[in-house]
């Protein structure tokens, strides 16, 4: 693996080491193992560490006080194993002095774009001037991704800090529940917590799963952000959209603004009902806001939005893809409506502040270019229309003679329809797995893979960094200035580590 990335110093090969040290975690959970991981291994590469993606302390005090605390949220429930209640959840806020209504609030749900449009909603009331906290899942790198505040992901002593200060009231509901409170309902509580003693003005909070029973459903979120509703989660959520949609329709309370992305109809249908029931004000995509126009950019793209203040023009978005153009359209629809723009004022935003926002935004292992010559693309689609999207964005952006992909995806996804959605862009595709314990297999991965691609295009690397190696030197056959590249998707685990083993974070 010394050609992954080039390397001319004469150091060792840092991936040389990279399957031991995850195997030597034997006690740890392997999503935070391959973490750790990837950072010892790639630590020399990766530089200053940066606020999107931020590296293991360096102080070894800390780094030993951040392992512990990772350790002890490992041993309760992961994110895919659930009782869906918020009374856990509830009974920690109550405890705690409610932490989550010491400030306003924005409440994003949807099936695919909320980290993206959070981010962005994130951007704008930045530069607006207001003191933002971020909650957002999974990482793509390190668990601090989680809890950002004023744009970046709190440092790892403030995590531990946090943590430390909440962990007696943790102790005190886990023994009064039936279930202790799980990974993500004290990530949940860490991040309110957080949020209150920073102060912020204003949360901006991405569901874990669903709506009603989420965790983070314990706020009153003046505004409610549905992003596109898509089949994802059905063996919890339902198996129509409109299923989904009733779930998903939980964060919507009483005399709030939802911000309302285009939805299938039923969907539509279902989230329209339950804002009529809580007497919530309603703002639909393509109809109370939109694109108007967009075209491909150096680098993103050019935007003309219109919002429930008027058109903003000129918009330059530093991503790719139709699907993060009506991102940015949802996500200035949030805060006009945060402002009272539509409502309390006619005015629109100011629009210098709003280009100026929406040109500082970046969405990590979202279309994120991490290595040229040749290209190599990552992209966290890990559901057919996550990936239908991507496969369409790679179309507009990138101008590939031939595309490799990397595809390493969860046990629990419809990864026939996420693979049937990379066919056409794909010339082959090398199928791999993530060090995680919900990574599907290879080999059955591959048989799927097979069958929708092909015998002749399917090759199979288990170990990730062989994947990546495979990948490039297929690109890498149609010649140095061909236009090969390589697509690394089908899931946030896979896209993280891929991240850390290029020398990104």
């Amino acid at each position: 693996m010394s050609e992954l990335p080039p390397d001319s110093s004469g150091q060792p090969d840092p991936l040389e080491s990279f399957d031991e040290i995850i195997a030597a975690e034997t006690d740890r959970d392997p999503d935070l193992a391959v973490i750790e991981a990837g950072s010892r291994t790639l630590r020399t590469q990766g530089g200053a560490p940066g606020a999107e993606a931020p590296a293991r302390p360096e102080d070894p005090e800390v780094d030993k006080a951040l392992r512990e605390v990772e350790a002890e949220l490992a041993t309760r429930w992961g994110e895919t194993k659930l009782e869906p209640s918020v009374s856990r959840i509830a009974a920690l806020m109550d405890v705690l002095g409610e932490p989550q209504r010491s400030y306003p609030s924005i409440h994003i749900t949807g099936t695919n774009g909320k980290t993206s449009t959070a981010r962005m909603i994130e951007a704008l009331l930045g530069a607006f001037e207001l003191r933002t906290g971020r909650y957002t899942s999974p990482h793509v790198q390190s668990i601090t991704e989680r809890i950002s505040l004023d744009g970046a992901p709190i440092s790892a002593e403030r995590f531990i800090e946090t943590y430390q200060d909440i962990k007696p009231y943790v102790e005190m509901v886990d023994a009064a529940q039936e279930y202790r409170l799980s990974f993500f309902e004290v990530l949940t509580g860490m991040a309110y917590a957080a949020f209150a003693d920073a102060p912020v003005d204003v949360a901006v909070v991405e569901v874990g799963m669903g709506g009603t029973w989420d965790a983070t459903n314990v706020i009153d979120a003046d505004v409610a952000v549905i992003t596109p509703i898509a089949l994802d989660h059905t063996d919890r959520l339902g198996t129509t959209p409109a299923e989904i949609a009733g779930e998903k329709a939980g964060v919507i309370k009483q005399d709030a603004t939802v911000i309302m992305a285009q939805q299938p109809v039923d969907a539509a249908q279902v989230l329209l009902k339950k804002a009529v029931e809580v007497n919530a004000t309603v703002a639909r995509e393509g109809l109370e806001f939109g694109v108007v126009a967009r075209q491909v950019a150096v680098g993103g793209q050019l935007l003309t939005l219109r919002g429930l203040g008027g058109e903003y023009t000129v918009v330059y978005l530093p991503l790719h893809g139709a699907h993060q153009a009506h991102n940015a359209a949802v996500a200035l629809a949030a805060v006009e409506a945060f402002f009272g723009v539509g409502a309390q004022r006619a005015e629109p935003l100011d629009v210098e502040t709003v280009r100026r926002a929406f040109a500082s935004v970046s969405s990590p292992g979202r279309l994120e270019v991490v290595r040229r010559s040749p290209t190599v693309v990552l992209d966290a689609a890990h559901n057919p229309a996550g990936a239908q999207v991507t496969a369409e964005a790679v179309r507009e952006a990138f101008d590939f003679s031939r595309l490799i992909g990397v595809v390493g995806a969860s046990g629990d996804k419809n990864v026939r329809g996420l693979l049937e959605a990379f066919e056409p862009i794909f010339a082959e595709v090398v199928i791999t797995q993530n060090s995680s314990h919900r990574a599907m297999d290879a080999d059955e991965l591959a048989a799927i893979a097979v069958e929708v691609f092909g015998d002749e295009r399917v090759q199979v690397e288990p170990r990730l960094p062989d994947a990546l190696e495979a990948a490039i030197t297929l690109a890498e056959e149609e010649g140095e200035f061909a236009g090969g590249g390589v697509l690394v998707t089908g899931s946030v685990i896979t896209v993280g580590e891929a991240r850390l083993l290029l020398g990104k974070g």
